[in-house]
């Protein structure tokens, strides 16, 4: 091989490896910021877009993941009367889009690691002192994730850094904690069955009461309009239908005045 030969093909490897430095590709999801090592380093205020973006071998760009990542860490607090807690918890983050120029400068790309790990650690540590051992475990679980992710979410924002939410996905107490839960709970229900036996109890004592009072009403009003004239008179109409039939009976007729006739008879 003569030497122009190899001096071209010399000159076409080294035209091809330099060629590979000189640009870099932004996938999709992702968000690119410029670095120019002779220049004015990074560049402030232009984000780059999805797409392959030339630049000299000796600059650089760092890209950053724009879609909501997760992380999770296991946690360990202690609970407002000391006990120890251990907590599982994710973190849905991501970058503030239009900032990235801005977090590229301040922390870099391991911004997770940097500020929001130990944030939420610290954090978690302070609301959870703020809560008993049941209410983290299941009455205020709710609200200690709200205060975790609306604190971590004030601390992130002036670094430039989207905290989407905190999930609370598990909660470890000591053993004796919850069986006394787990105790406090089947006493609660037991004595809420208990309250619903009693009332059912009452609602029927007071049913019969109405009914027996409903009664006794009655019986007055009956009584109040049944007279010894009436009692006459009824009397008196029964003894004449019986004496005018034709059937066999004797009349008795009472020795006072107040006295019914017994009227004994059979059939013919």
């Amino acid at each position: 091989m003569k030497k122009s030969q190899i001096a071209g093909l010399l000159l076409v490897m080294i035209m091809a490896i330099t060629t590979i430095g000189c640009g870099t590709q932004v996938s999709s999801g992702q968000r690119g910021v410029f670095f120019s090592k002779f220049g004015d380093g990074t560049e402030m205020g232009k984000i780059y877009q999805e797409g392959f973006n030339w630049h000299l071998p000796w600059n650089s760009m760092m890209v950053y993941k724009i879609q909501t990542s997760e992380r999770k860490e296991n946690l360990q607090v202690l609970s407002s009367d000391g006990a120890t807690i251990r907590m599982e918890v994710s973190i849905l983050f991501r970058p503030v889009i239009n900032r990235i120029d801005s977090l590229q400068i301040t922390i870099g790309p391991a911004y997770y690691d940097v500020k929001v790990a130990p944030t939420v650690r610290g954090i978690a540590r302070t609301v959870a002192g703020r809560y008993k051992p049941e209410e983290i475990y299941s009455t205020k679980r709710e609200e200690l994730k709200e205060s975790i992710t609306t604190e971590l979410r004030a601390e992130m924002v002036s670094h430039f850094i989207d905290i989407q939410d905190v999930l609370v996905r598990d909660v470890e107490i000591p053993a004796k904690i919850s069986e006394a839960i787990n105790f406090k709970l089947a006493a609660d229900q037991e004595a809420q069955k208990m309250e619903f036996t009693i009332q059912k109890e009452r609602l029927e004592a007071d049913r019969k009461r109405i009914e027996a009072k409903g009664i006794s009403d009655f019986q007055k009003i009956v009584s109040a309009g049944i007279t010894n004239s009436l009692l006459k008179w009824k009397g008196i109409e029964a003894t004449l239908k019986i004496a005018e039939s034709n059937n066999t009976k004797v009349i008795i007729v009472g020795n006072d005045a107040g006295s019914l006739p017994v009227i004994l008879g059979s059939d013919k």
